[in-house]
């Protein structure tokens, strides 16, 4: 059997437990520490789960005195994930951290300096650099068949961006701006199709939509305004927006975040990338990928249409790939379940590297931190420690 632990029992992280014992049933679930265990115990006897065998902890270093785990899941409100990690490092056990892995810079020194010292291998969650569309795309540059990468466009247009503004993602407190919770992604994985460092950055943010003077902490419930409000719960179902994502006004004084942001960022040889994520588009407005342009040529891909293009820029040729939509479907398109098996491997023991290593969990998160300041400060930033 292998033993995990998981600090934290949040939505993300019990779909990611679900995966794991569904590809390997060895794995069980032995530890749970969250500030919800009698919630989480209901709704785990709802669910035909035997909790006899999970051991409950209201802190971490009862849980991690308490018992012998093979791997240990992080997945707590954003600004508690550093804290965390900090307790598991030490212990050398294996660790899946959610993203962002820092949100601050005085936490990410302290996680680069523990990370550094420890012997534990950590696994990010990062899903997009492993999706089919990431893998064939980087597979095409690496062969050289567009040429070297001299500029990229991307772009991250989420159509259900209200959950920031509605729930309490709202809390900046706890995102620390919408870098770290979206772009901390899109910067990693073209990081890692590209194969080169990001050395500089310039960011701007602006906040055009979702602000306002209603007041701090109302509840769509309690406004007299539910039904002429685009926003308002029954409106975003009855026009088949979205689905709510939580209770609070967004244009409330107190709606936190930007609802756009831009960032350039330069990389060590010279070529740079243009970013740009948007959180209040809707419906098939809705887009996330990337051009990678070479002098021989072109390839984008969107992982809301799915195809990859290669356009040839000296032959009259465009090939497109097309995925199999059963294996793109669940899970930001499969990276989940490629990120769980890599997980589960090192739990084994097995010698083999991870996919998303906290070397790639910590400068993603330096860029969007360094955008930050940028777009705070109209400066460009360096990104280093």
């Amino acid at each position: 059997m292998i033993r995990v632990a998981t600090i934290g029992y949040g939505f993300r992280i019990k779909g990611l437990l679900k995966l794991m014992q569904e590809q390997d049933p060895e794995c069980r679930l032995v530890a749970i520490t969250d500030v919800r265990n009698d919630q989480i115990k209901q709704e785990l006897l709802a669910e035909g789960t035997d909790i006899t065998a999970i051991s409950f902890y209201d802190n971490v270093d009862e849980m991690l005195a308490g018992g012998t785990y093979d791997g240990i899941f992080v997945g707590t409100r954003c600004s508690l994930h550093t804290p965390f990690a900090l307790k598991v490092l030490p212990t050398g056990i294996p660790l899946f951290l959610e993203k962002p892995v820092s949100t601050t810079m005085e936490d990410l020194n302290r996680l680069h300096d523990a990370y550094v010292q420890s012997q534990g291998k950590v696994v990010v969650s990062f899903p997009l650099r492993v999706t089919l569309h990431t893998k064939l795309v980087k597979e095409i540059i690496d062969s050289g068949k567009i040429g070297t990468i001299e500029h990229v466009q991307a772009i991250n247009n989420v159509s259900y961006g209200s959950v920031y503004f509605h729930h309490w993602y709202r809390d900046e407190s706890e995102t620390h701006g919408l870098f770290l919770q979206k772009a901390t992604h899109d910067f990693d994985y073209i990081n890692h199709i590209v194969g080169v460092k990001p050395v500089r950055v310039c960011a701007m943010t602006s906040k055009q939509v979702f602000k306002g003077n209603k007041p701090a902490g109302l509840k769509c419930k309690d406004c007299d305004e539910q039904e002429t409000c685009p926003e308002s719960p029954q409106n975003l179902r009855r026009y088949a927006v979205e689905e709510p994502h939580g209770e609070y006004c967004s244009f409330a004084v107190d709606t936190g975040n930007e609802d756009s942001g831009s960032a350039i960022v330069e990389y060590e040889t010279g070529m740079h990338l243009s970013y740009s994520q948007n959180f209040f588009i809707r419906k098939k407005a809705s887009s996330r990928g990337a051009r990678f342009m070479g002098y021989k040529g072109t390839v984008e891909f969107d992982w809301a249409v799915g195809d990859v293009k290669v356009f040839m820029h000296h032959t009259p040729r465009v090939e497109t790939y097309q995925f199999d939509p059963s294996a793109t479907a669940y899970g930001h398109a499969g990276g989940d379940s490629t990120l769980i098996e890599n997980f589960i491997d090192i739990m084994k023991g097995k010698d083999v590297p991870s996919v998303a290593p906290m070397e790639a969990g910590i400068l993603s998160v330096l860029t969007c931190l360094k955008a930050r300041e940028s777009a705070k400060t109209g400066t460009f930033q360096q990104i280093s420690l």
